[in-house]
């Protein structure tokens, strides 16, 4: 519209093309300031290395879930924070109890420390770390399978450790010098006394080959099985007195017992170098087996009918069953027996230790066999 052009702001002035305006020097000079030192990973609230007081986030309690997860299923340490051990909030208070340390020094586990020996809930088909100074030196007594030798630097030597380590060397074991942190990973927060050996997992004889080698050997066939025994020294035990009295194998369930670990070797005494055992996934699926291959299957039990002195069958191929010590056998293991086997026993004792009960009727079989020889 006609006179639209003198009204203020009408119209629209275009700048002049050209090189902007400098700063003068003055906000580069900023930008370059130094922001300061960059914060370790476990000062850090998003990495899963996360150590301090603060609350953590979800994102990275899930990225240390996940972190564990995945160690559980490659048998290593998880390389995970421990929250709480790092003084991080500035002029609040933590939880009374808490273990802190100072934020540039080595990272430690919070909360108490257990005593010398292998790591908790270490991976199935995982090798072993077994650690401490007294573990070690009598796994290397007793001749346990290892596969190297971890020993932290700084270490104090004592005759121990030189012990051990002269014993590695002259099996040829691998020696390796590790810092105490990435020991401490490795055993997941273990004492570990600056020294740690790699045990590799036992080698499981088939069951199926058990049965027959059994029935080939010149003796009658005898079998121990073992119904919920989780102590690993039980189980080692039990393992020495079977190789002592005869019998041809032992039968462990896959779930809910002791394994052939370190501590069950050392205790063994070496006789599970000579030994076979076999891990079945169905212990109850197994007796069976072995009564359609023409097993008696013998279990004890204190209220059981007939007497360990009155056992007729303990000539004839028989596979003794033994219970833990708390609950004895179990329902369905026990339905699976064709005879319950007590131990007579003199006084107030109600029971005996498992490989205690296991030793006694093996001897008493023993015995048996030699007078019908």
């Amino acid at each position: 519209m006609a006179g639209n052009s003198q009204r203020k702001g009408a119209i629209q002035r275009k700048a002049k093309k050209g090189a902007a305006g400098g700063s003068g020097g003055k906000r580069g000079a900023q930008t370059l300031k130094p922001r300061g030192k960059t914060l370790p990973a476990e000062e850090r609230p998003w990495h899963k290395g996360y150590s301090g007081t603060e609350q953590v986030p979800s994102k990275t309690a899930w990225k240390q879930h996940k972190e564990k997860k995945a160690a559980a299923v490659e048998g290593r340490a998880p390389k995970v924070g421990q929250p709480g051990s790092i003084q991080t909030t500035r002029g609040g208070k933590v939880a009374p109890g808490t273990r802190l340390r100072k934020a540039s020094g080595p990272a430690r586990p919070a909360g108490p420390r257990v005593a010398p020996g292998r790591r908790a809930n270490t991976p199935r088909e995982a090798p072993e770390l077994l650690v401490g100074r007294n573990p070690v030196v009598e796994a290397l007594r007793a001749h346990v399978p290892s596969t190297a030798l971890y020993v932290a630097q700084g270490i104090d030597i004592d005759e121990r450790i030189t012990e051990i380590v002269r014993t590695a060397a002259d099996r040829g074991l691998a020696i390796l010098e590790v810092t105490r942190r990435e020991l401490d990973r490795m055993t997941g927060g273990v004492l570990h006394q600056g020294i740690g050996l790699a045990v590799p997992p036992y080698n499981y004889e088939v069951f199926e080959d058990l049965l027959a080698a059994a029935r080939e050997s010149a003796t009658a066939p005898l079998l121990v099985a073992l119904d919920g025994v989780t102590d690993p020294r039980n189980l080692g035990a039990v393992v020495r007195s079977a190789a002592a009295f005869g019998a041809h194998g032992v039968i462990v369930p896959e779930r809910r017992a002791a394994g052939m670990t370190a501590t069950a070797w050392r205790t063994s005494a070496g006789a599970a170098a000579r030994l076979p055992i076999a891990q079945v996934t169905n212990l109850t699926r197994a007796l069976k087996s072995c009564q359609e291959a023409g097993y008696m299957v013998v279990g004890l039990d204190a209220d059981g009918d007939v007497s360990l002195h009155d056992l007729e069958a303990a000539v004839d191929p028989i596979v003794v069953v033994v219970g833990s010590e708390g609950r004895g056998l179990s329902r369905l293991v026990g339905e699976s027996c064709d005879l319950l086997v007590s131990i007579p026993m003199a006084g107030q004792v109600e029971s005996l230790n498992a490989s205690v009960a296991a030793a006694v009727t093996l001897s008493e079989i023993a015995r048996r066999r030699a007078l019908d020889f």
